[in-house]
């Protein structure tokens, strides 16, 4: 199974935001060497995440501000402050943005736990969720997308096609959603129908209501969907009785710098709607209504655990 280049240059940016918390172990640290070693790409990106963080001392905007927004009694604390900020940088914020060069040059993207809005010339209405890439070429109606996930309403005036790395989808008239993983391509449409050509050629009509996954060798077979897992358009993060830690490995999608959790939440169920535009509140509401506690070492460095039963 190959990887993309954003998912080498997160994984790294997770390893190296372990490293500077403080609080990786000596398993930890044999979990980087064994990551290191199990590919020449993992040490390839490695060797690139130090020498970049090395590089660039220059914050995100959201940490410049967190330290700003205090009362400052001197310069010597200001710098302290500051050194300090630095030291806990999220490294996937640095990374991301320097590695992954297909996606920083895209003409459209967004940033974690960005969603973002942009009407096409053409009267197509394209929406992009958390971490997208999107390369658009309207003199074609071509819209590539580079990693990420991206939902688009092509009204009927043209098709409009959304390239993507395991093969094409064309939308003459609907609403369609994709999400670009890394063995394949996550197809739902939602209203009208889609053709979808995979790498050989291949041309097979996808429902509305129905959603199959594009690979490296054609479409797969497809199966109806829970419009609910398609709230994030709105900005809400869906689940009926869904399983913690399947409900977290999706939040943290719209998460700068890193969430963990104690493997045995992971059985727990989730049900509710939760608003994406504070994951903090998400935080707060499963530890009220879970057996859990947040520790927060910063608000980029998470972890939850069980809640401790008292005496």
């Amino acid at each position: 199974m190959s990887t993309t280049a954003p998912e080498l240059a997160r994984a790294a940016a997770r390893w190296l935001a372990l490293l500077e918390s403080g609080a990786a172990t000596e398993g930890d640290h044999a979990g980087l060497q064994q990551w290191r070693d199990s590919n020449p790409q993992h040490e390839q990106i490695w060797q690139k995440a130090q020498l970049l963080r090395q590089r660039f001392t220059d914050l995100p905007p959201a940490l410049a501000m967190a330290s700003l927004d205090r009362p400052q009694p001197g310069r010597r604390t200001v710098l302290k402050r500051a050194l300090g900020v630095a030291a806990l940088v999220p490294a996937a914020w640095l990374i991301s943005r320097q590695l992954p060069i297909d996606v920083w040059r895209a003409d459209l993207h967004t940033a974690t736990g960005e969603r973002r809005q942009v009407p096409l010339a053409d009267g197509s209405a394209l929406q992009l969720n958390t971490a997208t890439a999107v390369d658009v070429d309207l003199a074609r109606s071509r819209l590539t997308l580079v990693d990420g996930e991206m939902a688009l309403t092509v009204p009927g005036a043209g098709a409009m096609t959304v390239q993507t790395r395991y093969g094409q989808v064309i939308v003459s008239q609907g609403e369609v959603c994709v999400r670009q993983l890394s063995s394949n391509c996550l197809v739902s449409v939602l209203k009208g129908a889609v053709q979808v050509r995979d790498l050989r050629g291949q041309l097979v009509t996808l429902q509305g209501g129905r959603q199959a996954r594009l690979q490296a060798d054609g479409l797969g077979a497809s199966t109806p969907f829970d419009v609910l897992q398609l709230d994030w358009r709105e900005g809400v993060l869906t689940a009926q009785n869904q399983g913690l830690g399947d409900f977290l490995r999706e939040l943290e999608r719209y998460r700068p710098g890193v969430l963990r959790w104690d493997p045995s939440l992971e059985a727990l169920r989730v049900t509710g709607s939760f608003q994406l535009a504070d994951t903090e509140r998400i935080l707060s509401l499963l530890a009220s209504t879970l057996a859990l506690e947040v520790q927060s070492r910063t608000r980029y460095w998470v972890t939850l655990m069980p809640r401790k039963k008292l005496a």
